[in-house]
């Protein structure tokens, strides 16, 4: 059945989503769940099962398989209260008409659904009529879920190494697996293939005969070379990659996986050009191994979509995602942090996100991962952690362990971001003889590593009054670049008002094209990254540096001739954007010019 909405919610941090679907889903809006903290989703499924009366029964960390076990009871929960409150919505009455009124007013004006909603309600309001309308044309957003691929820990009980479906992605993917959603995971983060392999063994990744998945699998690609190469791995275990979802590699919120310079609008265009050669050449692949299988072949080919996200703010951009590039949905992220409506986030966060300028929206070092990962100045959890580097003692005592995946100082692997690893890397670092500066240098990179794993899930325990004893109250917030344009509180009627083009949420009227914002973020990322090596460059960062500034002249080169030749589009910015185009192609050949007098 067609989707209500043209957008999704993405996942966004590791709390900040964790409850979107008991918000959104009975309006037909997708929402994406983190399934990264299982302490988290236990505490949540307890408060929700008090505030709807529903028998709880605490998973402790003594029962067997009980991260996975904690998932599937959340997700289990959160299915059966989306669910009864979309039933709720479509057995409408003369008392209870509201929400049904507010579902259908959230829609875009093209919308066949409201279009027919208008007309059966033209001539007055026979509810028998609408009830049978919206039972048989209403659908309900799909409660999707997250797993970053690489942090997949180890686990051990009593100093025992458990066996491999345990570490931590593959007990959340059971967890998934074994729920009764009938929705997608969303696999980010790069390619585990252990992880992948492991997918097999359940019996709902599989299409019957009709084509039908219960448990649909989503890939969060930056390129179409990573979607071949990991759809045709996935296919070779039998499974279907249902879509690829595009993300901006470094304007977005959360993580950013930069690409070597390929951009959003040159990477949408290979998939829009490839689409039929992707779906075909993995197909192929797919029905032989499930012949082999002794499997199900579906009659019909399986589809696929190509969704979009990263930086997107605009209807015009919307429309232009949609119509030009032919995306099926495009994913707004950072600014449903702004909607309480949609998403949990404390109120003094909440108050700094709507104040955020640029200068306080930043790509930062402070993720234990060593990725890249977007901050916002003055969070309280890098205050929290400021304070422990002023009292002499830096780093996290490590409370969850989800990301404790360096294996430097214990084979059981500990956390960058923890004390323990940092007073390790110290000591380490006292006794290498390094100069004044350079040890100054190291030891900031040791030191700002922030505990995200908690504090990305914090903000939803201070928002709903939970207890934070073993977390501490420092938030870590993550949003893109685009929060800057962004001044204000907002309700689920003006986000989505301002993405169908019904009304302008933004106060400031100087924010740059996204592809524009992209592209300078990545020029910038490519400068300081240079800047980084101090001299001579080897063969190694030649051809990366080299690469990196192609990739990028060859992305402005296809800008230039997409603004100079879309019609109807993007009419009263094209001069502008055209005349950045040319100051940022400007900038880079300065620092292509620099790259090139370093080589050897």
């Amino acid at each position: 059945m067609k989707k209500s909405h043209s957008f999704h919610i993405p996942v966004m941090g590791i709390g900040y989503t964790i409850d979107t679907p008991i918000k959104v889903a009975q309006y037909g809006m997708d929402s994406v769940i983190s399934l990264v903290d299982d302490i988290l989703l236990e505490k949540l499924r307890k408060m929700y099962s008090e505030k709807f009366e529903i028998p709880f029964k605490e998973i402790s960390d003594k029962v067997e398989d009980f991260r996975a076990k904690r998932i599937t009871s959340y997700l289990n929960l959160i299915n059966d209260i989306a669910i009864e409150k979309f039933e709720a919505l479509k057995n409408v009455s003369e008392e209870k008409s509201n929400e049904i009124k507010k579902y259908v007013s959230f829609l875009p004006e093209y919308s066949s659904l409201k279009k027919e909603f208008l007309k059966l309600t033209s001539s007055g309001i026979n509810y028998s009529e609408i009830k049978k309308w919206a039972k048989k044309n209403l659908t309900m957003g799909s409660i999707d879920v997250n797993i970053m691929t690489k942090v997949d820990k180890d686990n051990y009980k009593e100093n025992e190494k458990l066996t491999g479906e345990f570490n931590d992605a593959h007990a959340a993917l059971r967890g998934f697996a074994n729920s009764n959603l009938k929705s997608s995971v969303v696999l980010s983060a790069g390619m585990n293939p252990r992880l992948y392999a492991y997918m097999s063994q359940f019996d709902d990744f599989y299409p019957n005969e009709k084509g039908e998945i219960n448990k649909k699998i989503i890939l969060k690609v930056s390129d179409y070379r990573s979607a071949m190469i990991q759809g045709k791995f996935l296919a070779k275990k039998g499974l279907w990659v249902s879509e690829y979802r595009i993300e901006s590699g470094l304007n977005c919120g959360g993580h950013a996986f930069a690409t070597d310079g390929f951009l959003l609008g040159p990477v949408l265009e290979e998939f829009k050009e490839k689409r039929t050669e992707l779906i075909d050449s993995i197909q192929g692949i797919l029905n032989s191994v499930l012949k082999s299988q002794n499997r199900t072949i579906p009659t019909n080919p399986l589809s696929i979509e190509v969704t979009a996200q990263g930086g997107v703010g605009t209807e015009e951009e919307h429309d232009f995602l949609l119509d030009h590039y032919q995306v099926d949905s495009v994913g707004w992220g950072t600014p449903f942090l702004l909607v309480p409506e949609a998403t949990t986030v404390d109120k003094k966060t909440l108050q700094q996100l709507a104040e955020a300028k640029e200068k306080d929206l930043y790509l930062s070092d402070i993720s234990p991962l060593g990725i890249p990962f977007n901050n916002l100045r003055g969070n309280t959890k890098d205050l929290e952690k400021e304070s422990k580097i002023e009292n002499g003692r830096p780093g996290s005592v490590c409370p969850k362990r989800f990301v404790a995946l360096n294996k430097e100082f214990s084979e059981k692997g500990i956390c960058t971001a923890s004390r323990d690893y940092q007073r390790n890397k110290i000591k380490e670092l006292k006794t290498q003889g390094l100069s004044k500066e350079k040890y100054q240098f190291s030891y900031h990179k040791i030191i700002e590593k922030t505990c995200t794993c908690v504090g990305l899930g914090t903000s939803a325990l201070l928002a709903y009054g939970l207890d934070t004893k073993v977390e501490g109250e420092g938030v870590s917030v993550c949003p893109g670049p685009n929060m800057a344009y962004y001044s204000k509180v907002m309700s689920l009627k003006e986000i989505t008002n301002h993405i169908y083009g019904r009304q302008n949420v933004m106060t400031r009227n100087d924010r740059p094209n996204m592809f524009i914002k992209e592209l300078n973020i990545y020029i910038d990322y490519l400068k300081n990254k240079f800047e980084e090596t101090k001299g001579e460059l080897d063969k190694k960062q030649e051809k990366y540096f080299t690469n990196f500034s192609n990739n990028l002249k060859e992305g402005i080169s296809y800008y230039n001739n997409l603004f100079v030749s879309v019609k109807d589009t993007f009419e009263t910015s094209k001069a502008t954007v055209l005349k950045e185009l040319e100051f940022s192609k400007n900038k880079l050949q300065v620092i292509s010019s620099k790259i090139e007098n370093s080589k050897k």
